[in-house]
């Protein structure tokens, strides 16, 4: 009935763990869109900024042409909290190198089709990381006195 396929897990636990992985609406992301909200900002979230390329941003500006992406340390490699796995060690370093590889690659397709890319690291300040959003809408900020 089922189909088995070998797990490139290694273990059932690990592959449950991994399984259960968020792709969407994480807590750094939840607490990202709030700060942006705050600001008074208004954006469509998880959609392909350029229908032809199969990339989703996590918060999109589709009339100012901005795509935000907030990247987690350890998939994406973060060069501060970036941690090597000690099971499966080359599978992890190779699939975070893929994902650095493609994270650059999808810049390059945004800029090219027009489109202005901003990265967050999971790690960042979700309010600080809102004012970049402004700033680079040219929306003003209230700066602290």
């Amino acid at each position: 009935m089922g189909r088995e396929t070998e797990s490139w897990a290694s273990s059932e636990a690990v592959r449950k763990s991994m399984r259960s992985n968020k792709g969407r609406d994480t807590k750094p992301e939840l607490s990202l869109r709030r700060a942006v909200h705050a600001l008074g900002l208004r954006y469509r979230v998880g959609i392909r900024p350029v229908k032809s390329v199969r990339r989703t941003a996590d918060i999109v500006f589709t009339k100012a042409k901005v795509a935000v992406f907030l990247d987690g340390c350890f998939w994406h490699g973060c060069p501060l909290h970036h941690t090597v796995a000690v099971t499966n060690a080359g599978f992890w370093a190779e699939k975070v190198r893929r994902t650095r590889e493609r994270d650059a690659e999808t810049d390059q397709l945004l800029k090219e089709a027009g489109w202005r890319v901003l990265r967050v690291w999971e790690h960042e300040d979700p309010a600080d990381a809102a004012k970049r959003v402004a700033i680079l809408l040219g929306k003003a900020v209230e700066r602290p006195s």
